[in-house]
């Protein structure tokens, strides 16, 4: 496996990996903690699987962070959570450009409250010429939410005459949802906590990524676990709807498509 450093064994690293993060509160319950301690232990968590994301040579991290259901939880919860996100953004800023990280973030970020969407901004823009890695923080996000508002937009582009229905394939379709502009296609999904669902996460994205499910709760994952990942993903054999031995991930790899819609204004 190409990683920096101490990786895991020979084979492929996966290009973009997507976590969908879970288990804080079972956590704080299971220590008889109130939720808010778990989700902080939680971010420590998010700092510790940047930094070997990082340092293992993993291209593009997506975090699954706060869904568009999360909203409906206790408005007490909420705030903690946009507390602790705004804490990440100010404390990890200077880690993230000294390590050459791009911050960009997928989801209907206009939700956020001004204080998390400010210095969010601030860091996508001071951080959008760096090359190391890309993390990504899927922030009011819902996988069925992406796709309707990508077919939106190419409702809108028919309609205004720049694309004609006959065009829209796949390939096309893709390249409407946020998470094309800057990522590669997805290649792992781990998911924390035992539970073995999507939970409305990357639901176009992951077609043909390889998924991982660990019994481990968030706020205990730590390098060694994200590299028992990589490891599980580095001895499969991916593929893509074909017959064993015949698939080619390069081939059908799609690279981002860069600037086929325009950002929207808060999207990041």
């Amino acid at each position: 496996m190409t990683a920096r450093g101490a990786g895991p064994g020979e084979g492929r690293l996966p290009r973009h990996v997507g976590i969908i993060m879970d288990g804080n509160g079972r956590w704080a319950q299971q220590k008889g903690l109130p939720r808010e301690v778990g989700h902080e232990h939680g971010a420590d968590a998010v700092r510790r699987v940047v930094r070997a994301a990082r340092e293992l040579g993993v291209e593009a991290l997506t975090l699954f962070a706060f869904s568009s259901q999360n909203w409906d939880r206790p408005p007490q919860e909420v705030f903690h959570l946009m507390q602790l996100l705004n804490r990440y953004l100010l404390e990890e800023r200077a880690e993230i450009l000294d390590n050459q990280i791009r911050l960009i973030t997928v989801g209907d970020t206009e939700r956020l409250p001004s204080y998390v969407r400010d210095p969010m901004r601030e860091l996508i823009a001071a951080s959008a010429n760096n090359e190391k890695m890309t993390l990504c923080l899927a922030l009011s996000y819902g996988g069925r939410e992406m796709i309707t508002e990508a077919a939106r937009r190419i409702a809108r582009a028919v309609q205004a005459g720049g694309l004609r229905p006959d065009e829209i394939d796949p390939k096309t379709f893709a390249s409407y949802l946020d998470s094309s502009r800057f990522l590669p296609p997805l290649d792992l999904l781990i998911r924390t906590s035992g539970e073995h669902r999507i939970s409305n996460f990357f639901l176009w994205e992951v077609a043909y990524a390889e998924l991982f499910f660990t019994e481990v709760l968030w706020p205990d994952f730590a390098r060694e676990h994200l590299m028992e990942a990589l490891d599980d993903f580095s001895r499969r054999e991916r593929r893509f709807g074909q017959l064993p031995g015949e698939a080619d991930a390069d081939a059908l790899d799609e690279p981002p498509a860069v600037g086929i819609f325009p950002s929207q204004r808060g999207k990041g």
